[in-house]
């Protein structure tokens, strides 16, 4: 283990330090795309760790005390998605994020991916950290890594919530597509492009609406971490092999299902499916809500996620 220090915008914390207390604290509302800015600045002055699991180097966090929280994220971002509640979490749960194989500063080895290979990554990570078991949260991609990790290692899993993803294959429901190709292309497109694209994909009309300076801070978050095509493109492979619908009923830890009601990336009848299939899981839709729910709505998010893991034996 050893830890590096990434050269990159200088950290504002007094932002940070502020949008946490706001996150804890239940006031006020910061744009999403801000949340990812200031995550952006705050890890990249702060002391990363990095770890050497399954043939590649990840960079990772881990912050807080209690039980171990493992927090996944999807498949264009990095660990910054969760600046805007990890510190809910910190006060009663070790939360550990990390950058996933072909993103943010972890390796991004030229080779292929499946979500099986992630999933493998994060249970290699949590026993490099000495997690025998953990609650594990995982949104978007990051929500199908999470499913494949309750699968192949149950162990590993305590309770599990997936957020704003599906199961998968033939049974899945589609969007029509066009915010995912011009969100997650794999051209070399600008920062400028890629974070307008993202913006209209992930947030409701309604949320954007209200604030317009989401889409200034979703470019300035690619500006600070763009993102590599061919990894983009490797991770991205991996979204064509996923399918756990008729593996589902194996899931046998607690789960909560969570979603916003106005995605329109990964539609919310996804997680109405998982919910069904999963023994003994619970859904939550909120609305309005796009994609990246937890951003749009911090307070409601955290409220919900507090109550499913307040409610486990």
């Amino acid at each position: 283990m050893r830890s590096i220090r990434p050269s990159q915008a200088e950290l504002n914390v007094e932002s940070y330090t502020r949008a946490n207390w706001l996150c804890q604290n239940g006031r006020g509302e910061l744009a999403g795309g801000a949340w990812m800015w200031i995550g952006a600045r705050y890890l990249a002055n702060k002391s990363m760790e990095r770890a050497v699991v399954n043939g590649v180097e990840l960079a990772y966090d881990l912050r807080g005390s209690g039980a171990p929280l493992v927090m996944i994220h999807g498949l264009q971002g990095d660990q910054t998605m969760f600046a805007g509640i990890a510190p809910a979490f910190l006060g009663k749960f070790r939360v550990l994020t990390f950058d996933q194989r072909g993103s943010g500063l972890s390796q991004k080895p030229d080779h292929g991916y499946t979500m099986a290979l992630i999933a493998d990554d994060t249970a290699a990570l949590m026993e490099h950290l000495g997690m025998a078991s953990a609650h594990v949260l995982g949104v978007s991609m990051g929500g199908m890594v999470a499913q494949e990790l309750a699968l192949r290692h149950p162990s590993k899993v305590r309770s599990l919530i997936l957020g704003c993803t599906t199961p998968g294959g033939p049974k899945a429901v589609e969007s029509d597509g066009s915010a995912f190709a011009a969100a997650y292309s794999t051209a070399e497109i600008s920062a400028e492009q890629r974070g307008t694209a993202f913006a209209a994909a992930v947030y409701s009309k309604e949320y954007l609406a209200r604030h317009p300076e989401a889409v200034t801070a979703a470019i300035e978050a690619r500006r600070n971490r763009p993102l590599d095509p061919l990894a983009l493109a490797h991770r991205t492979s991996a979204l064509a092999g996923h399918d756990t619908y008729d593996r589902l009923p194996n899931i046998t830890c607690p789960a909560l299902v969570i979603t916003g009601k106005d995605d329109v990336l990964i539609p919310w009848e996804n997680s109405r499916i998982l919910a069904e299939r999963i023994p003994h899981a619970v859904l939550e839709v909120l609305e309005p809500a796009g994609h990246c729910f937890w951003l749009e709505k911090p307070q409601d998010s955290c409220e919900a996620i507090l109550r499913f893991l307040e409610s486990l034996p």
